[in-house]
């Protein structure tokens, strides 16, 4: 059966897949370097970026994470005793708590997000990849 697809698009889709896989390595290991694990520095991200406001609740950051709500917990409840973010109660819902990265957070986040933006740069990842 012959595809429908051209070459192009499979090497462009591979060196995607390809440029994607070194980034998040590149990305692990310069969280690991900064004393947070890859999903610490991942939920402070979710956290920071969250559109509109710098909080969110645990369900909005589990779907962000894409994890369960019961593993999102878990790596706050992980995340809070390191003191990278705190809960405080979500004024327009008693029943939910609202979660906000912390001074030593935003600390590590800002410097590994420093880090991030310069790889991008450097790898020139979506100039690489361009159009096809």
């Amino acid at each position: 059966m012959d595809s429908l697809l051209s070459k192009d698009v499979y090497e462009y889709l591979g060196e995607f897949r390809y440029q994607l896989r070194k980034f998040q390595k590149f990305s692990d290991s310069a969280a690991q370097k900064h004393g947070v694990t890859p999903q610490q520095h991942q939920l402070l991200l979710a956290i920071k970026g969250f559109p509109g406001r710098d909080c969110a609740t645990p369900r909005e950051l589990a779907e962000r994470l894409q994890i369960t709500h019961h593993a999102c917990v878990g790596l706050i409840d992980r995340s809070e005793q390191l003191e990278l973010v705190s809960r405080r109660q979500n004024p327009e819902d008693g029943r939910s708590v609202l979660i906000e990265v912390t001074s030593q957070g935003s600390e590590i986040l800002e410097k590994l997000s420093e880090i991030h933006l310069e790889e991008i740069k450097r790898i020139g990842l979506f100039k690489e990849l361009g159009e096809f």
